[in-house]
């Protein structure tokens, strides 16, 4: 049980998103904040949660785009679920137990927010999707840095999980300082683009630490 939710569950949520967010940008039809005529779905223009729209940003349907986009966020909670089983790992020793269970508590509350962000297209529910977009990284840094310390601590997974998180802790803390600080995004297109190219990359940091940490977990073969 625990073996399905923290590895073959992780493993098929990571690659669901990608395959989703692909065809997802397929379908867009097209447009960004700043430039409604944009043809189709850009890497450097459009933020990913451009996908989740009933509407695209030219005025157009984006049904189909929506429907992949979202459903992925959805099932990010089942990441969440499965992040309550990896503490049992750690166990027997419980000062290493109690940080795991606290990672993976606010893992937890940010895979919840990854699903608010489906629940909440940003042209229909714009404030609510922003809060919960901004605070899922909130989450993860905490859970990061607690992971971080639990795997450095611990002999039953290799060093280079911990360096993993380590990475993941300190790409969400700049992160964090974009969100915080960074330039506005209504400013003009090179603010437009840093804080697009920002997003995907932590994006990018997240889901390969996520489906890495995968590999570790099921060496220790747990049933």
């Amino acid at each position: 049980m625990i073996n399905f939710w923290t590895v073959k569950v992780i493993r098929f949520v990571t690659i669901f998103f990608v395959i989703a967010v692909i065809i997802a940008s397929y379908f867009y039809p097209g447009g960004n904040i700043h430039d409604s005529t944009q043809l189709g779905y850009s890497f450097t223009h459009n933020f990913l949660s451009d996908l989740g729209g009933l509407e695209s940003h030219s005025g157009e349907g984006n049904i189909i785009s929506s429907i992949f986009f979202n459903l992925s966020m959805l099932l990010f909670f089942l990441i969440g679920i499965s992040f309550l089983f990896v503490p049992i790992l750690f166990k027997e020793n419980k000062p290493n137990f109690i940080l795991a269970i606290i990672g993976s508590s606010f893992f937890f509350i940010g895979s919840m927010f990854f699903a608010g962000v489906g629940f909440t297209p940003y042209d229909v529910f714009f404030d609510l999707h922003v809060f919960f977009a901004n605070n899922i990284f909130h989450c993860f840094l905490i859970t990061s840095f607690f992971y971080s310390i639990v795997i450095f601590d611990t002999d039953i997974l290799e060093k280079r999980y911990a360096f993993g998180y380590l990475v993941f802790f300190i790409s969400i803390l700049l992160y964090v300082g974009v969100l915080q600080f960074g330039p506005s995004v209504s400013t003009g297109k090179s603010e437009l683009i840093f804080q697009v190219v920002a997003q995907k990359l932590i994006v990018i940091v997240f889901f390969i630490t996520v489906f890495h940490q995968t590999f570790g977990l099921s060496k220790l073969q747990i049933d």
